[in-house]
């Protein structure tokens, strides 16, 4: 039986980078099948993740809402037919809601034998408060949902940065393991434990104590096995779609509470009287190109200074790319709000860049790059 690892998290998060970690040092010897899902129109990641050796199925068809109950499913089908792997790795769209990722796994699961292994976020600790505020109604759906929560970039933020971003993700999720060592401190085998077992002390704590970890009662330890992962399924469906987390039994309190006029936490700028649901396509677009245009390093640097930090192109989530540079050789960046990365790359067929926000001004971005 397939083990599922669904391993999603914002846009910029690190899902790549902790899933190459884990195949590296954890999952040696097992047969794993990756599954991107990416939002956007031009994967850049799926090339080294295949010089792996690990068979990556992408879908930039569209975001992971609306592809979910029929591309998604049936290429997890037919990824445990074809393949028959040990461990299949999920790694949704950075905007997409890991409920509707966890309710796609669950009805495959009804027709082939699969083992919902672990649900996990990755939280770039130094954005969690900004993305909570603006985009809400994803990002919080990811964190309520996750069985742990593993946060990347902790050794680049001060001690009381790090707490105040635990003490905003403990709001939405208080049983989760959250992971703040920073990742080259730990192995990929201690990481790997954490998702599938979460907090051992507590967990040993309370089998000493023959209390049930889900539902608090006393029962024998065979009962433990009989709940499995039901508490990742409590019932969201009386949640606010806003992301505020209020029940709609207390609708009429909680609105004295909110000015009418108030804009929602997923940046819609819809009233709170209307409980819309999203779909992540509603909210975030993308602008991809394809170019054989060769770049000078000093020219993408200062492109890439301006895409960072200046939002007259819209509100930058995330951009990627690689690039042909003037004396030939080949350079990935990566950029999330604030900050952005350039490395050395290998060739590829052609020169592409992707960027994913809110509100593109398409045309700007156009004039910057080219």
């Amino acid at each position: 039986m397939a083990k599922i690892d669904i391993i999603s998290g914002f846009l910029g998060a690190g899902k790549t980078t902790l899933i190459q970690k884990l195949l590296k040092e954890a999952l040696k010897g097992e047969k794993v099948v990756l599954i991107e899902n990416e939002f956007g129109e031009i994967g850049i990641d799926g090339g080294f993740l295949k010089d792996a050796g690990i068979e990556v199925t992408e879908m930039n068809s569209g975001c992971i809402c609306c592809s979910l109950v029929g591309d998604f499913g049936s290429a997890l089908k037919e990824v445990v037919t074809q393949y028959n792997p040990d461990r299949i790795i999920i790694e949704p769209s950075g905007v997409g809601k890991l409920s509707d990722v966890i309710k796609a796994v669950q009805g495959v699961a009804e027709d082939v034998e699969l083992d919902l292994n672990s649900f996990v976020t990755v939280a770039d600790a130094k954005k969690c408060k900004m993305y909570m505020k603006n985009f809400g109604e994803f990002y919080n759906n990811q964190v309520e949902y996750a069985g742990s929560i593993i946060l990347s970039r902790t050794g680049d933020v001060a001690e009381d940065k790090l707490n105040e971003s635990v003490a905003l993700l403990r709001e939405h999720n208080e049983k989760a393991a959250i992971i703040t060592t920073p990742w080259d401190e730990l192995s990929g085998e201690q990481i790997l434990k954490v998702m599938e077992d979460g907090n051992d002390m507590v967990k040993e704590l309370l089998e000493e104590e023959e209390i049930c970890p889900v539902c608090g009662g006393h029962h024998d330890h065979e009962h433990h096995h009989e709940h499995d992962h039901e508490h990742h399924h409590h019932d969201h469906d009386e949640e606010c779609s806003c992301g505020c987390g209020h029940d709609h039994d207390h609708d009429h309190e909680h609105h004295h509470h909110h000015d009418h006029d108030e804009e929602c936490s997923c940046g819609c700028g819809h009233d709170h009287d209307h409980h819309h649901h999203h779909h992540a396509d509603e909210v975030f677009t993308s602008w991809g190109k394809e170019t054989p245009k060769k770049y000078n390093k000093e020219e993408l640097d200062t492109i890439l200074q301006k895409l960072s930090k200046d939002d007259s192109y819209g509100m930058i989530l995330r951009s990627k790319g690689i690039l042909q540079t003037e004396d030939g050789s080949w350079i990935q960046f990566d950029l999330v709000p604030g900050e952005y990365e350039i490395r050395e790359g290998s060739a590829d067929y052609t020169g592409r860049i992707c960027v994913i926000g809110s509100k593109l001004k398409e045309d700007e971005l156009e004039g910057l790059f080219f």
